[in-house]
């Protein structure tokens, strides 16, 4: 599996607060992300693991290649519009 250069890519699952927080706030943004639910392939867990180094969610991949892992409503926010998405 490959994220994506272009897009955004989220790597969550529906349990985690955290995770239905960030994906509320993207799509309430209408920013076009790709979401990777870890329940439905928890293989892409491996990949989430080895893009941050950790285990926690969610896992926010940009476009520039930077990743954030289980960042605020404020970090999102602040990258995004570093990245001028918004």
């Amino acid at each position: 599996m490959t994220t994506s250069t272009t897009r955004i890519t989220m790597f969550g699952a529906d349990w985690c607060r955290d995770c239905r927080r960030t994906k509320t706030q993207l799509d309430e943004l209408g920013i076009d992300y790709d979401y990777i639910d870890l329940v439905a392939d928890p293989a892409a867990a491996d990949v989430a693991k080895e893009i941050s180094g950790r285990t926690n969610i969610p896992v926010v991949v940009y476009p520039d290649a930077s990743h954030q892992v289980e960042p605020s409503n404020a970090d999102v926010d602040a990258k995004l519009r570093e990245l001028a998405l918004i």
